[in-house]
């Protein structure tokens, strides 16, 4: 009995401990690291949802593909403080200036922040020469947000793909957001566009061992044609085409997306 009564205490509270590990995400979005400009974007990305529907939870491992200016590490950081971790894979130091100014621009806003970004590790995402994005089998989820057109672009994702599914653990999810074309759009056209059909995403994901669990429309918004001039870049935050026909493009507002959910098999 002694040892009965507190084994039944512990099981009594994990409910409670459970919902005490809930992730925050009002406390993240509404962080004094983030900008007013960054906020602004929340009701186009959406990142409470997303994140929710991904799975996040606080003490998982996580890699976010491509951060580029790091607009979603501003969110993910606060999330995983101190019981997870997050792994940014971001360029190579060694692959052009343009990376060198991406990978620069980066690690200055981890740099100047220690406190909230002390903890993420920046790994190397610069296929085909070097993916090194986390150890193999360590992460509980792996994002991708509105990358894989420059991956197609470049003619490197499969690869890429491969390296998830390596890096996940089993069971372990990919999360993908994407620019969504129409079905039927050409290889080149979604190269030229930024735009990607979901077929296309959901094939090399399977190709590479995937299976689709879930897909959901967080992220989508009927607006967008998705046939602008200058591709997705026509649209804000971009603007490719500077003042013209800046306010039909406002009115459109940010591309429509594909939210899907991968899941690496347990077995």
């Amino acid at each position: 009995m002694k040892i009965l009564i507190p084994l039944l205490v512990a099981l009594f509270l994990l409910p409670a401990r459970a919902a005490l590990a809930a992730p925050d995400f009002a406390a993240a979005l509404a962080g004094e690291h983030r900008s007013e400009e960054n906020r602004a974007r929340d009701d186009w990305r959406h990142p409470a949802e997303t994140l929710a529907f991904f799975g996040l939870e606080p003490g998982m491992t996580v890699v976010e593909l491509s951060p580029g200016g790091g607009w979603y590490t501003e969110v993910l950081a606060p999330l995983l403080k101190g019981e997870g971790k997050l792994y940014a894979a971001h360029f190579d130091v060694n692959s052009g200036a343009y990376a060198r100014r991406s990978l620069g621009g980066f690690l200055r806003k981890l740099g100047a922040d220690n406190e909230m970004y002390g903890g993420v590790v920046v790994s190397t995402l610069a296929p085909p020469a070097t993916i090194d994005i986390a150890p193999a089998g360590s992460a509980d989820l792996v994002l991708a947000f509105r990358n894989v057109h420059s991956w197609l672009r470049g003619g490197t994702l499969d690869p890429v793909f491969a390296a998830v599914f390596e890096a996940l653990k089993p069971g372990g999810v990919f999360g993908v957001v994407q620019h969504r074309a129409p079905e039927g759009r050409s290889i080149e056209d979604m190269k030229n566009t930024g735009y990607v059909t979901e077929a296309h995403v959901i094939a090399a994901a399977e190709a590479a061992g995937f299976e689709l669990a879930d897909s959901a429309e967080i992220n989508a918004n009927p607006k967008d044609t998705a046939d602008h001039p200058e591709g997705v870049w026509t649209l804000p935050p971009t603007f490719a085409l500077g003042d013209k026909d800046r306010d039909r493009y406002l009115a459109i507002g940010e591309s429509d997306r594909m939210t899907l959910k991968f899941v690496k098999p347990a077995s």
